[in-house]
């Protein structure tokens, strides 16, 4: 039996027709790896991104919000956005066998408006990428 047909969205959007499988960062070695790898800043996060290029498909991510975001509520409220972030955008926007951290920022993370969220992580992976 065939699976049934992905339904469309509340914009009228169809889903993509291949999105790639995301795996969550969690050994302190990928992110000291990410650490030496491409860097874009936005005005809500820092992005890092880098090419494993061992062939394997898997989109990494990893999430990070130091002390200066405040006490750990604050910082997991912006953890929380910026996984909400990742998980909405980079199954469509990402490319296959990368890693990326997604590091938030003090006073902008868990304030700024969500689609402004968006608009700046799209921003940090076309810039990561080379896109113009």
């Amino acid at each position: 039996m065939a699976p049934p047909e992905a339904p469309v969205d509340k914009t009228g959007n169809a889903p993509p027709a291949v999105s790639l499988c995301v795996q969550t960062l969690r050994k302190r070695a990928g992110f000291l790896a990410l650490n030496r790898a491409r860097r874009q800043g936005a005005a809500t996060m820092l992005v890092q991104g880098r090419d494993r290029g061992d062939g394997d498909p898997m989109v990494r991510v990893g999430f990070t919000c130091s002390k200066k975001l405040g006490n750990a509520v604050a910082r997991n409220r912006a953890k929380r956005r910026l996984r909400a972030v990742a998980r909405e955008l980079l199954p469509t926007h990402a490319r296959a066998g990368w890693d990326y951290a997604l590091i938030g920022r003090p006073g902008a993370t868990a304030e700024r408006p969500f689609d402004a969220l968006r608009r700046d992580f799209l921003f940090a992976l076309s810039k990561l990428h080379g896109e113009p």
